[in-house]
């Protein structure tokens, strides 16, 4: 059993929703003790523990991601939405695509992984957040600012690691079921036993929705969708080495648009998205013990996507196929941690119905070599850089070095800087190409483009205070910035085509976030700001990135009795965002609540009401212009869906 101290980021929702206290042990403070379950952090690479690690973590452990999956139990938005700092931007206004933007910077420039390998990029990307559900998760880890050095191409904002769940000594079956009051179900099924050195996990789910219209405009709200999800795992361990490895199979088909259509009310259309994807996909992973307590870890993983688009009059179909292969030696001394390796990455897309000059086929590779350590001066300062070069098939070479440094004024204080370097190759799979179905896009030449390369920097306090002795503090205070230069425009050309440009200079975004988690007795109160500033600069001047609203307020207040009843009220407000036409938004406020009741050790209820106060962007805009059979729909600021209520049953064997 290992203890976490106030340098866990105060931002992490893991602070408040969890069962786990992190008011714990400091120096002459045996008296509040609170202890929680080991935490031990798989992105960083190295064997430091938890609050050894010079790099700013948050990490959402086991007992959060279940709770969050009671109220979003077929996807993960919710549960990164809640974090400070992250804003998950919806793109489409029938298929519910959605991006990460942390930070501010768009989706693209955020890595979403899997065990440390990346799964869900490329043609994906836009459905990537819709497809995974989060009863397999062990936990959730969040790395924010310029983490290139660590990963690789595309962590310029920051990363999101899944961690998924391993066998432990007691097997474990989980069942959740749940119902919506817009038509939705999901059945989440989950298993996991060992024995005699050998061990399984199994993921299955069925998720589906009917077409849901609230504001009753005749589109779709929530598409109608149905989706299939089948994951094994096996285990081998022996007493210098363990090895797993993993499938995973994904089939969904959604469809939004025209109400009337959807319901069958009518054979012809006036408009509709049809997306059907099929995702197959490996992994492996090995792990050695060598000398002198070395350890060789291999990785792998083989991704195959499939995704047809089709809509009134136009269908668009493509695979893309990627590969990830890793090989890293990490070891220790008295006073470094250190890891040395390699990656390789492969790419290639093909158009189905190929169409010069739109086809968009590519491929390409990119080969990394990297080098970490962590070093301790004394009890107060202690580092961790990195350097990582990469070799692009298209775009050159990228030199990207990386440092954190921690200093721990007392048992109380923690102050860390971290800053590097980033970038990310051209990829013709946009949020704004998806929403024009990849229609009339040309083809990206790797000769008239160059990559996008990034700097970034992050400043964060962390501060605990106790009052009297039943009741603490946490408080963080962080300030980032970072630059993107040359990014990637999607614009459009006269003779009606669409073409990728970088007419801009730069894209900056700065800004600060607050998290202020209070606990006493059986209440938690957690209180999260931020503020993102975040422009476009050229020739003519600056001006706002739409789409992100500058400030940002989480409030989640929580009484619970563990192991018998929690209950939750939750107050979150979006400022002001400037639309793609420079049309400024209102503010608003969205309310819920979540209830959890557990009966025994193996049965529990719950029953939430999400967005109680009924905001939707269709009560104070329109959602579309032009007519039913040819709509433009307007860019998505607030929810679509409105109230909804849902409710259900975990059981756990």
């Amino acid at each position: 059993m290992s203890t976490v101290d106030n340098y866990h980021s105060a931002g992490s929702l893991i602070l408040l929703l969890g069962s786990l206290s992190l008011s714990v042990p400091l120096a002459g403070e045996e008296e509040h003790i609170h202890k929680i379950e080991e935490v031990i952090v798989t992105s960083m690479r190295n064997r430091l523990s938890f609050e050894q690690q010079p790099t700013r973590i948050e990490v959402l452990g086991q007992e959060e991601v279940q709770e969050k999956a009671n109220m979003k139990p077929g996807d993960i938005r919710m549960l990164l939405n809640e974090i400070t700092g992250i804003h998950v931007q919806q793109t489409s206004a029938t298929t519910f695509s959605s991006s990460i933007r942390m930070q501010g910077l768009d989706g693209k420039y955020t890595q979403l992984l899997r065990n440390g390998m990346p799964l869900f990029g490329g043609f994906s990307s836009g459905l990537g957040l819709l497809q995974i559900a989060p009863l397999d998760l062990q936990q959730v880890e969040v790395i924010k600012g310029a983490n290139s050095t660590l990963y690789g191409a595309g962590a310029i904002a920051g990363l999101v690691n899944l961690i998924t769940k391993k066998p432990q000594r007691d097997p474990e079956t989980s069942l959740l079921v749940n119902l919506t009051s817009a038509g939705g179900m999901d059945v989440s099924a989950f298993h996991s036993s060992s024995h005699d050195q050998k061990g399984v996990t199994i993921f299955s789910s069925y998720n589906k929705g009917d077409a849901y219209d609230p504001a009753d405009n005749g589109f779709t709200a929530i598409p109608k969708f149905n989706r299939w999800t089948f994951n094994p795992t096996l285990f081998f361990s022996k007493p210098t080495s363990e090895m797993s490895v993993g499938f995973s199979a994904i089939k969904e088909n959604r469809i939004g648009g025209d109400m009337s259509y959807i319901a069958g009310e009518k054979a012809q259309p006036s408009y509709f998205e049809q997306v059907e994807t099929d995702r197959l996909s490996s992994q492996f992973e090995y792990i050695t013990e060598k000398d002198q307590g070395r350890e060789l870890i291999i990785k792998n993983s083989l991704n195959y996507y499939q995704q047809t688009i089709g809509s009134s009059n136009y269908t668009f179909k493509g695979s893309q196929f990627s590969s990830f292969s890793e090989l890293h030696l990490r070891g220790s001394t008295s006073r470094v941690d250190w890891v040395v390796g390699m990656n390789l990455w492969t790419d290639s897309f093909e158009q189905d119905i190929p169409k010069q000059p739109t086809t968009m086929d590519f491929n390409s590779q990119t080969a990394g070599f990297f080098a970490q350590g962590a070093l301790a001066f004394n009890e107060s300062w202690s580092l961790d850089t990195g350097l990582r070069i990469d070799s692009t098939s298209d775009y050159g070479d990228f030199f990207l070095p990386r440092v954190s440094l921690m200093y721990t004024a007392d048992s109380q204080t923690s102050i860390r800087i971290g800053g590097g370097l980033g970038y990310k190759v051209p990829s013709p799979f946009s949020a704004d190409a998806s929403n024009l179905h990849y229609r009339d896009i040309l083809s990206i030449d790797p000769t008239e483009l160059s990559a996008e390369e990034s700097s970034g920097l992050n400043i964060d306090l962390n501060k605990r205070f106790s009052i009297g002795s039943d009741a603490t503090i946490n408080a963080n205070l962080l300030f980032f910035y970072t630059q993107v230069d040359s990014p990637l425009r999607l614009l459009a050309n006269d003779d009606g085509t669409f073409a990728y440009s970088q007419p801009d200079n730069y894209v900056n975004s700065q800004g600060s976030e607050i998290s202020l988690i209070w606990r006493w007795n059986n209440f938690k109160y957690f209180f999260g700001y931020t503020y993102a500033d975040v422009k476009t600069h050229n020739e003519a001047g600056s001006t706002v990135v739409p789409l992100m609203p500058k400030n940002r307020v989480n409030n989640i207040l929580v009484y619970e009795v563990e192991d018998e009843l929690r209950i939750g009220l939750e107050a979150y407000y979006y400022g002001r965002q400037i639309l793609a036409d420079g049309y400024e938004t209102r503010d608003f406020w969205i309310f819920g609540l979540m209830m959890e009741k557990t009966m025994d050790e193996h049965f529990s209820v719950f029953l939430n009401f999400e967005n109680f106060s009924d905001t939707r962007q269709s009560r104070y805009d329109p959602i579309y212009s032009g007519s039913q059979t040819s709509p433009e729909f307007a860019d998505i600021y607030a929810p679509l869906d409105g109230f909804v209520i849902n409710g259900g049953v975990k059981i756990v064997f």
